[in-house]
């Protein structure tokens, strides 16, 4: 089994700043690439940010420039700094990882989620 916790939402005025983290653990090999989802009330959930474990990264349009994913892969841990916040940011933040288990197994892992609300 794979578990991922999620940290750090919480409420935010706009234009202000939240970072997120989210830890993995369980049998875990490695992990090839990590990811920040978010779904709004009655939307789709949405990639906002992801990041491989050699660094490559990708981010949602919306979020390009005030968004920053990183990952620190002794922890097995990944991080979203977002800055210049917009209430269109609120939304629960889901934390993914994509891992090879200890049985070399591949495994999609999702987290439970954090609710990040930017609201004045």
């Amino acid at each position: 089994q794979v578990h991922l916790v999620e940290f750090g939402g919480g409420l935010v005025e706009p234009g202000g700043s939240l970072r997120l983290s989210c830890a993995a653990s369980g049998r875990i090999f490695s992990i090839e690439a990590m990811a920040w989802y978010r779904q709004a009330p009655g939307k789709q959930r949405e990639l906002v940010a992801g990041i491989t474990r050699s660094g490559s990264t990708n981010y949602a349009d919306s979020v390009n420039g005030r968004f920053t994913i990183s990952l620190d892969s002794a922890k097995n841990t990944v991080y979203l700094q977002m800055n210049s916040l917009k209430p269109d940011d609120t939304a629960v933040y889901y934390c993914n990882a994509g891992v090879i288990t200890t049985t070399m197994s591949t495994m999609d892992a999702w987290g439970k989620g954090t609710l990040v609300t930017v609201a004045s």
